[in-house]
Parts: C-alpha cells; sequence; structure tokens
C-alpha cells in the first residue's frame, strides 16, 4: 500500500485549489482501473486522504460516487473496498456490452464515417503488443471500444459505457493474464476497423458480436477458476 499511496499522493497537484469530491474520484478511478488498489483492497481514508490531502469529508464523497458506479463497495464495521466482482456480474456486464456496442454499430448512417479514434487505438494496441506490453495492450482495446461507443456520438451513451468498462477492468485484473486474454482481439480489432472503412456496418456488427461472445467465455472461463482458488 505505501507505493500505491506514494504514487496518488504525485496526483495531489491535479486536484489544484478546487478540490472535489468528482475530481478525487476520478483519480481513484483511473488509480482503480490502473491496478494500483486490486480487487478487494481496503481503501484507507486516513491514507488517501493524506497522499491527496483532501477532508475526510470529501474523500467519503468520493468514495460514495465510486459506490454508485459499482467500483466500491462498503462493508457495515469494515470500511470501504474495491469491489470483487461475481461471476454473474460479468456476464451482466459483456450483456450490457453486447446490447449497447452493437446498436451502435447498427445504428450509423451512411459512410463514410469518423474512425480516426478507431484506427488511434488499433495502433496503439499494436505498439503495446510490439514492445511485450500486454496490460497496455488491454488499455488500448478498451479505447477501441470507447471509440467504438463515441460513435454515437451520444453523451449519456458514452457516460454509461464508461462506467461499465470500468468495471471490465476490474474482472480483467483478477484475471491477471494480459497476454492471454487480449493478444487474440488485435486482429479482431483490425477486422472491425477494415469493414466499418468499407461501409460495410453488418459485418462490423456481426465480428462485433462473435467478439464479445468469444470474450465473455474466454474471461469467464478463467475469472470462475481465479475467484475460486481465492476463494
Amino acid at each position: 500500500m505505501a507505493e500505491q499511496l506514494k504514487d496518488l499522493a504525485d496526483d495531489r497537484a491535479l486536484l489544484g485549489r478546487t478540490s472535489t469530491a468528482e475530481r478525487v474520484s476520478d483519480i481513484l478511478r483511473s488509480r482503480i482501473a490502473e491496478g494500483y488498489f486490486p480487487p478487494g483492497t481496503r481503501l484507507s481514508e486516513d491514507s488517501i486522504g493524506g497522499a491527496l490531502g483532501v477532508s475526510r469529508n470529501t474523500l467519503r464523497e468520493a468514495f460514495r460516487l465510486l459506490t454508485h458506479e459499482r467500483l466500491l463497495v462498503h462493508e457495515l464495521n469494515r470500511g470501504v473496498f474495491v469491489r470483487v466482482l461475481t461471476v454473474e456480474d460479468v456476464e451482466d456486464i459483456y450483456r450490457t456490452r453486447r446490447l449497447v456496442e452493437c446498436a451502435v454499430v447498427r445504428g450509423l448512417g451512411e459512410p463514410p464515417y469518423g474512425l480516426d479514434g478507431l484506427a488511434d487505438a488499433v495502433e496503439e494496441g499494436r505498439r503495446a503488443a510490439r514492445e511485450g506490453d500486454w496490460k497496455g495492450v488491454g488499455t488500448a482495446n478498451i479505447h477501441f471500444h470507447r471509440e467504438l461507443v463515441a460513435l454515437a456520438a451520444s453523451e449519456r451513451t458514452a457516460e454509461l459505457m464508461r462506467s461499465v468498462f470500468a468495471e471490465l477492468r476490474l474482472a480483467f485484473h483478477v484475471v491477471d493474464e494480459p497476454q492471454r486474454l487480449h493478444e487474440p482481439y488485435i486482429a479482431r480489432n483490425v477486422a472491425i476497423l477494415e469493414a466499418l472503412q468499407a461501409g460495410d456496418r453488418g459485418k462490423a456488427e456481426r465480428l462485433l458480436a462473435g467478439y464479445l461472445d468469444d470474450s465473455l467465455e474466454r474471461v469467464v472461463e478463467v475469472y470462475r477458476r481465479r475467484v475460486g482458488e481465492d476463494g
């Protein structure tokens, strides 16, 4: 925890003079997504508040916001913990992804589409793979799907999926097999991008649906085993 708190103290400058619970929650959300606070970690009010230089009330409000986003859980008489998802949670995350992401692709208008963000995410993933940075590949993969959702040009949809993708990262940290988890999807992201570049929404949606179904099966297989081992 000491190392994590040292890194967290470096984020103190991000708060500026207008420290708010929302900005604190943004920092903690990013740190949780990056794995600095793995699922099951107890978050100390005194340690984190001291590292960020914020009041206990501000920190508690940030915890409340992240609990609402299902990233944290409050346990009576024990404190606040980074949430450990159930297998059913993981399945529901993928159910939501399939409903939303496929609908975004299906609802695209006539081509051409603004695909620069998707292309950048594909290149980010390829670059991370060349460097052997498989967690970086996972981050690039999340960026790819965020950019896909952004094609809907809907702030509400983007906000919904930001929360879903943050929960998904909790599952990835438990699985902790980044190369096995993410490597197969580099080429599949390329295939989806190429279908959209060709203006073939139907093909892109079929590729995406198959992608998500296969990813769910792979993640749940390992997740069930890991959660069972930890139990």
